[in-house]
């Protein structure tokens, strides 16, 4: 079945950065786009970017256009989200996905941006 295991996020001060990842499995990843979204305390999912599978294609929401990158390394069925000049309103949860959407995706990783 599908497994999504997302890693690294942590507290980090504003304009820091961090890069989270997601090993996938039970899937054929490399032809599979890939998406993180993320859930702020109190607001509902919003999506980060997507990835595409066979032409790496990526498109990102405004809130983090410019600052996030978000990569796939094929070989190692994991996608990346590479966030720069982080700002307290990136504090979230975030969570890779299958797909466009918002599911299956898995447990998520914390990120909190504060002094």
């Amino acid at each position: 079945q599908v497994q999504l295991v997302e890693s690294g996020g942590g507290l980090v001060q504003p304009g820091g950065s961090l890069r989270l990842s997601c090993a996938a499995s039970g899937f054929r990843f490399r032809t599979s786009s890939m998406t993180w979204v993320r859930q702020s305390p109190g607001k509902g999912l919003e999506w980060v970017a997507t990835i595409h599978g066979d032409t790496g294609w990526t498109k990102y929401a405004d809130s983090v256009k410019d600052r996030f990158t978000i990569s796939r390394d094929n070989a190692k069925n994991t996608v990346y989200l590479q966030m720069n000049s982080l700002e307290p309103e990136d504090t979230a949860v975030y969570y890779c996905a299958k797909g466009g959407g918002y599911a299956p995706r898995g447990q998520g990783t914390q990120v909190t941006v504060s002094s």
